[in-house]
């Protein structure tokens, strides 16, 4: 399927590893040029030289989203190759904690790294793509969003952010040709969630290999009706599907690709 991508640009943020690397190549196999980001100009250059491996078009742009200056950066360095029409904010900060454990400054570090860099990319870029009639803002969410565990609430809390600040962009970019979506993934399957497991299977007895971790894993603690966790890859399918012209009247919207983790029809 032509998913009419080419001639467009996207920059995917927190796209020198996982989910944000997976929808970096795949938007690029798809025919449109993407801008990597990350913090680690090594890490970003590897991702990038791999798109470019792969015969697809390659920038990258560098610094930190949690600061007024570092998107500044990252929006100069992004636009410096041409106009942004993708926008997928996926970059963000993961920590497994109680309620009793976590400081008032760790909620603030994590609602900025996680939702207000978000909102710095979209101040930056969407005006633009205001002007032009034409651009996807896409967010990535998580199920916790909607059903949140009693660990980590201040990482929860600031999907159920992600969430509801696209629906209420949808509502501002009424009549402008730019929608804004939400991609919402159940566990997926990247390294720093392999190496969680990996280290709490000996605890539940899942065995060793990752073949039986990852049956363990959705055996005993986030069983779905798919009976496996996901991968990145997949995840990127629905991000590019948003970005595509084809996803032209799907706005407000809010993509579950979870396995069936959340059970609700809504």
């Amino acid at each position: 399927m032509d998913l009419k991508l080419a001639g467009r640009r996207a920059l995917v943020t927190g796209s020198s590893s996982g989910l944000g690397a997976a929808t970096a190549r795949l938007l690029a196999k798809e025919g449109a040029a993407v801008v990597v980001h990350g913090r680690d100009e090594a890490r970003a250059d590897a991702v990038a030289k791999q798109v470019r491996a792969d015969g697809g078009k390659a920038d990258v742009a560098l610094g930190d989203l949690g600061t007024d200056a570092g998107a500044d950066a990252v929006a100069g360095a992004a636009l410096a190759g041409g106009d942004v029409d993708i926008l997928v904010n996926n970059a963000g900060t993961y920590q497994r904690k109680s309620w009793a454990n976590t400081t008032s400054q760790e909620w603030l570090e994590t609602y900025d790294a996680n939702v207000v860099s978000g909102v710095r990319m979209i101040q930056r870029l969407v005006p633009l793509m205001r002007e032009r009639g034409w651009g996807r803002v896409i967010q990535i969410g998580g199920g916790l969003a909607q059903q949140p565990s009693a660990e980590g609430a201040f990482y929860n809390a600031t999907l159920a952010a992600r969430h509801n600040l696209a629906v209420s962009l949808a509502r501002e970019l009424k009549d402008t040709g730019v929608t804004s979506n939400v991609v919402s993934p159940g566990a997926i399957l990247v390294s720093t969630v392999q190496r969680i497991f990996e280290a709490v299977a000996p605890t539940f007895g899942w065995g060793e290999s990752a073949e039986e971790i990852e049956r363990g894993v959705v055996r005993d603690l986030l069983p779905n009706d798919i009976g496996r966790l996901g991968r990145p890859e997949e995840v990127a399918s629905a991000v590019v599907y948003l970005a595509s012209p084809l996803a032209d009247y799907v706005s407000g919207a809010v993509l579950r690709v979870d396995g069936g983790t959340i059970r609700t029809a809504f």
